[in-house]
């Protein structure tokens, strides 16, 4: 089984999803369904975050909401399955409501933070399911609330690894069929939802892979790998074909743009493979962060 992950400019409309769908099917033939982890469409994170400010200041949100909802609803069309994407306009009433609280009472915290920009993930995942239901693949949404358990920071919130996993492993059991999973997002013990962090959904492919022992992890982003330097400064960096886990932590946490933080963790622990791979050039092998350095 290999889990999957695409970025939000991998999701950022309906022709890179339709490129997803694509990519997916023409690399995973020979697997088990496995899990499609899904970032936001490409700045509808930033865009919520600025709604939600717009909102609790008492100044107009109600624009750039419906530019929004245009959006997500154009992305449908492109795929042709807008008759299959009632809950686009649903999400973005009960969003609206959301936002028309905060407008109100001008008080934004933490957790209605968090529930606001949950919207981002959830309607990407939904998006994709229906695209590949509409080309006759097996598909369920699966929103990462339901399994993914943490503690109560609701920005960075930190995940309870041992319940997660049990969860993620007894509902796979019954459910076959190839998940598309919403990114970044999970729920405390009560049930409110909480965030993983910007960047989180890399974090949520790895403890799905973790859990299910996958094979390798792809996430799918829009280079082709990881650069040896910061091309911008030097100018004759190169692609890294294989890196280790221990490398690919120190790039994180020096800033590179590798992969969000924590998300080494789980697969190093299960010896899982990360491929950092472009799905704007989905034949380039992109870079493989395994145990062994090259």
């Amino acid at each position: 089984m290999i889990i999957w992950k695409f970025g939000g400019t991998s999701v950022a409309d309906g022709e890179r999803i339709s490129a997803l769908c694509d990519i997916y099917l023409n690399e995973n033939a020979d697997e088990k369904p496995g899990a499609i982890v899904v970032s936001a469409l490409g700045g509808t994170t930033d865009t919520l975050l600025e709604l939600s400010q717009h909102a609790a200041g008492g100044g107009d949100y109600t624009t750039l909401l419906e530019s929004l909802h245009q959006r997500h609803s154009k992305a449908a069309s492109q795929l042709g399955i807008a008759h299959s994407c009632p809950f686009i306009d649903l999400s973005f009433q009960e969003l609206a409501e959301i936002l028309k609280g905060v407008f109100l009472l001008r008080d934004l915290s933490q957790k209605t933070i968090a529930l606001i920009v949950s919207f981002g993930e959830r309607l990407s995942a939904q998006i994709v399911t229906q695209a590949f239901l509409h080309r006759g693949v097996a598909t369920q949404y699966l929103d990462a609330r339901e399994l993914v358990l943490t503690d109560s920071r609701y920005e960075s919130a930190r995940v309870k690894r041992l319940e997660t996993t049990k969860h993620i492993a007894n509902y796979f059991h019954d459910h076959p069929q190839l998940q598309i999973v919403t990114g970044f997002i999970a729920a405390n013990d009560v049930g409110d939802t909480t965030t993983l962090g910007r960047g989180g959904s890399d974090y949520t492919a790895s403890l799905f892979g973790a859990a299910l022992e996958a094979s390798n992890i792809h996430i799918w982003t829009d280079v082709d790998g990881v650069l040896s330097a910061d091309p911008r400064k030097v100018p004759e960096a190169f692609l890294l074909d294989q890196i280790s886990y221990e490398e690919a932590m120190e790039l994180s946490h020096f800033g590179a743009k590798v992969l969000h933080p924590p998300t080494i963790q789980p697969a190093r622990e299960k010896s899982i493979p990360i491929y950092i791979r472009n799905s704007f050039h989905p034949n380039n092998p992109g870079t493989c962060i395994t145990s062994k350095t090259s």
